[in-house]
């Protein structure tokens, strides 16, 4: 038994111009101030209601309600306007398919909503590699580990038989709290300084060199 659990946006997928894009247009629904993108590039991963919190944390409760529900449905009117841009990153449809030919259990641990990774998978066609995959809908947010857990329970795999894969310090610390091994990218949103710092084991540049790093964590 060997499973890698991969984080979506900033792990398989670039979505970042559709996240800051969204965040963006709910702040300024709400009648509230923007973010930078650079600052909703920071946030990425964590659940949404958590992510608007990091953002402003004055905000009132309600406030926050406001730019989640209007981040939402902004979102989903650009994907049923066929405007959504979340192309997978180089290697990644390859490095998956191995993985699962070569008898990897494959799943998702995501901030993203069901419906959003659903459609996603669906888009480029990988759904179907998947035993597991867990979203913000049902669980805590990043870090903190249910959505870790509950994909080892549906794979049947312990903690010793798993990888962890994502793009923030938010992923490795999920991992490290459960003694989970992780792994970070490089080409998603938190710094690979950082990533270390959270917990990961190592940091890979490219799918190819991920490959390698998930023989050898788990030979």
């Amino acid at each position: 038994m060997k499973l890698a659990v991969f984080d979506c946006d900033g792990t398989l997928v670039d979505g970042q111009a559709d996240v800051c894009w969204a965040m963006a247009r709910a702040f300024t629904r709400a009648g509230l101030p923007a973010p930078t993108d650079h600052a909703v590039r920071r946030i990425v991963g964590l659940s949404l209601p958590a992510a608007v919190r990091a953002l402003a944390p004055s905000l009132s409760d309600e406030q926050n309600h406001a730019v989640t529900e209007f981040y939402r449905s902004s979102f989903r009117a650009r994907r049923e306007e066929g405007l959504l841009d979340e192309p997978l990153y180089e290697g990644i449809a390859e490095l998956l398919r191995a993985l699962h030919a070569g008898g990897w259990q494959l799943a998702v641990a995501t901030g993203k909503s069901d419906r959003g990774l659903a459609a996603c998978l669906a888009s480029h066609g990988i759904a179907d590699l998947f035993v597991s995959l867990q979203t913000a809908d049902r669980h805590p947010s990043k870090p903190h580990p249910a959505m870790l857990e509950a994909a080892l329970f549906e794979a049947g795999a312990s903690a010793k038989q798993a990888v962890m894969i994502g793009d923030t310090g938010f992923d490795m610390a999920m991992a490290r709290s459960i003694g989970v091994a992780a792994i970070g990218v490089e080409w998603g949103y938190h710094q690979p300084a950082e990533l270390i710092a959270s917990g990961a084991a190592r940091v890979v540049a490219t799918a190819a060199d991920l490959a390698a790093a998930l023989e050898e964590t788990l030979p």
